[in-house]
């Protein structure tokens, strides 16, 4: 009765060994996983550098705010919108990321932007924004790579409403970002 006991108690040590060891494998295996997610370069689209009709804009924390005139109360906001979308874009295998703006200049519209990331070995350089509109409603990014085309669907007013009217009309942008970074629209 004794040994049978010992027997019992020494098969539960190694079925619980077993299940020890199995569990640590897979920690291991996830936290590696884990850190190699994390020591990969990750575009912060709040902390860039794009330009903006040609202006170079450096948002920190997700805004930008400069003067619209050298001596001028007035100001030029920028603010990360965010609606990311990652994918490749120009074809290298590398995941690129597109991201929304908003610019307001002290008037009655604000404006949406397109910019896009593009992942290099050394890190991301960033494209023009591309103006989506004024005071449109954004709805999702996508980004396309078998064509290697960026979605941006919004939804703005229809043709002749006033700029107060809700937008209502269900509208997708088609951008591609051609061989010397810049990004630009396709023709549908």
């Amino acid at each position: 009765m004794k040994n049978k006991i010992i027997l019992i108690a020494t098969v539960f040590i190694l079925i619980a060994l077993v299940f020890y060891i199995s569990y640590s494998q897979n920690i291991f295996k996830n936290h590696l996983a884990q850190s190699n997610i994390t020591n990969q370069t990750i575009f912060d689209g709040k902390n860039s550098t794009f330009t903006v009709d040609d202006l170079p804009v450096t948002l920190v924390n997700g805004i930008s705010e400069v003067s619209a005139a050298p001596g001028s109360a007035s100001k030029i906001t920028t603010k990360y919108f965010g609606n990311e979308a990652i994918g490749d874009l120009n074809g290298d295998g590398l995941p690129d990321t597109a991201f929304l703006i908003t610019q307001d200049s002290g008037g009655s519209g604000t404006f949406f932007y397109v910019v896009v990331a593009l992942k290099t070995s050394t890190g991301y350089k960033t494209t023009n924004a591309f103006l989506i509109g004024d005071r449109i409603a954004p709805q999702t990014t996508e980004i396309n790579s078998n064509s290697k085309e960026l979605y941006v669907n919004y939804a703005d007013r229809k043709p002749g409403e006033p700029m107060t009217a809700e937008p209502s009309v269900g509208t997708t942008l088609y951008l591609k970002v051609t061989p010397d970074g810049i990004l630009e629209k396709v023709t549908k």
